[in-house]
């Protein structure tokens, strides 16, 4: 099994990347951090007669780095009671892979992946969180990918993410099953 850790925060050292530093300790990982890279919105071309339009961003080089591994992580912090936008730009170009004829089984690779979601808010992220992690079983749903587990933590201020017991327990424990 080979893992890769896509990290949607854009504060160095934050809550959600802290909290799954704890996860994936003593493990080989490749970590990717999308806030360190260019990934442009999607601009939507399934119905128009040209389709999708090539993009001159970073977003390529990134799926080329993630799809030879198993595993993805999904680390990000909660934003609205939601993903952060830049992870939400790498999903929604998503849309745009499947129908890239440089990825012609983009689809079928990503049903074999295995996915986790990591994510840590600081207004009642246990309850106000629960929405951004079905929108991410709906995701992997749709995309054939197999959902293992989620942990949500509470922490604002940096480091505040080491005082909720309780998700430093439950990532320390979610990959060891």
């Amino acid at each position: 099994m080979t893992i890769a850790v896509i990290y949607g925060g854009t504060r160095p050292n934050g809550n959600a990347e802290t909290l799954t530093d704890l996860a994936i300790n003593g493990l080989e990982v490749e970590k990717i951090y999308l806030g360190e890279y260019l990934i442009q919105p999607i601009k939507d071309g399934r119905h128009s007669e040209e389709g999708f339009q090539e993009v001159s961003d970073d977003y390529n080089s990134i799926i080329n780095r993630l799809l030879p591994h198993d595993t993805w992580i999904f680390s990000t912090p909660i934003y609205w009671y939601s993903m952060s936008g830049i992870m939400k730009n790498f999903i929604d170009r998503w849309s745009q892979t499947m129908r890239d004829t440089n990825y012609p089984e983009f689809k079928t690779q990503m049903s074999k992946k295995k996915a986790y979601v990591i994510a840590v808010g600081g207004d009642e992220p246990y309850m106000k969180g629960l929405p951004m992690i079905q929108q991410f079983q709906h995701i992997f749903d749709f995309m054939g990918m197999s959902f293992e587990g989620y942990v949500l933590g509470e922490g604002n201020k940096p480091g505040d993410i080491l005082n909720d017991k309780k998700a430093v327990y439950a990532a320390t424990e979610l990959l060891r099953r």
